[in-house]
């Protein structure tokens, strides 16, 4: 377990290990207000985000079927085949595209402390404080608003509903 930094408890020598309470890479915590009010743009980001990765893989396949008939070709023309098939060039440009698209609308989520959790469902998890301790305020992709939370060890297993929610979170 990290608390201070990246040294794990064991090996700074100052005791048991302590449970944590704060991800201290978190740069913010969000109210339940703030962050229902931003499940409209999450909406599109991860819907976006699952498109892109469903996409990429139908251009994977067909780039590896592609590649399979250009190895065919070459070994049956010789070495003296041209080996740069456009096709491929092609699916391999649009490929970096994607990723270069998926990768902004990380770093979008990112930057608001937002965190993917799987890109297929949507799901994600906005850090919120409940009675000073921190837990994960869960969503998903086809949901209208913040309905689950779960602790920092939990996971999406142990999603409850927010009237489960130990205290109030924090308004901050």
């Amino acid at each position: 377990m990290l608390v201070d930094g990246n040294v794990p408890d064991a090996l700074r020598g100052d005791g048991p290990a302590r449970p944590r309470r704060y991800n201290r890479d978190v740069a913010r915590y969000y109210t339940l207000d703030d962050a229902n009010a931003l499940v409209p743009e999450v909406a599109e980001v991860t819907g976006r985000l699952r498109d892109q990765r469903d996409e990429l893989v139908g251009l994977r396949d067909a780039y590896r079927d592609r590649e399979g008939s250009v190895l065919e070709d070459l070994i049956a023309d010789g070495p003296e085949s041209d080996t740069d098939d456009p096709e491929l060039r092609r699916l391999r440009l649009r490929m970096r595209g994607i990723v270069d698209q998926m990768q902004a609308d990380v770093a979008w989520l990112d930057e608001r402390s937002i965190v993917l959790r799987d890109i297929s469902t949507g799901l994600i998890d906005f850090p919120a404080l409940a009675s000073g301790r921190q837990v994960w305020l869960c969503w998903r992709l086809g949901e209208d608003t913040l309905g689950f939370w779960h602790g920092l060890e939990e996971g999406f297993a142990g999603r409850q509903p927010l009237d489960r929610l130990p205290g109030e979170i924090a308004r901050a």
